[in-house]
């Protein structure tokens, strides 16, 4: 699997302060919306992936600090189709635990996934 591979999904769920103008996941957020993404974001919005209004997570694009996605993704009762770790939002307990749950990773940057589609 890769970055682009994911980019075929159309709804993304992102964990990380999409409130903040500051931080790489209100970037992230506002260029999804922007190619036409459906989001969902779960950190300072919705307090947990399962209050993602969806059936199931299509795309969880980590960028939040290791120890919190780590929660976040152990806590989830909703399928996880796929996982995006951001720079700097990885860690080896979170493949660890993406391993033993079977869901497939990618460690990429979503805007470098957008940009070489030209939708950035």
């Amino acid at each position: 699997m890769t970055v682009d591979n994911l980019m075929d999904r159309k709804v993304f769920t992102l964990a990380g302060d999409t409130l903040n103008e500051d931080k790489y996941a209100y970037k992230i957020k506002g260029a999804l919306l922007g190619a036409g993404y459906k989001v969902h974001c779960v950190g300072k919005e919705l307090a947990s992936l399962d209050e993602v209004p969806e059936e199931k997570i299509e795309v969880l694009d980590l960028c939040i600090n290791p120890h919190k996605g780590l929660k976040l993704i152990s806590e989830c009762r909703k399928k996880i189709e796929a996982v995006l770790i951001q720079p700097g939002a990885g860690s080896d307990e979170i493949k660890a635990l993406l391993d033993e749950k079977h869901i497939p990773y990618v460690e990429g940057c979503a805007l470098k996934g957008l940009q070489a589609r030209g939708l950035l």
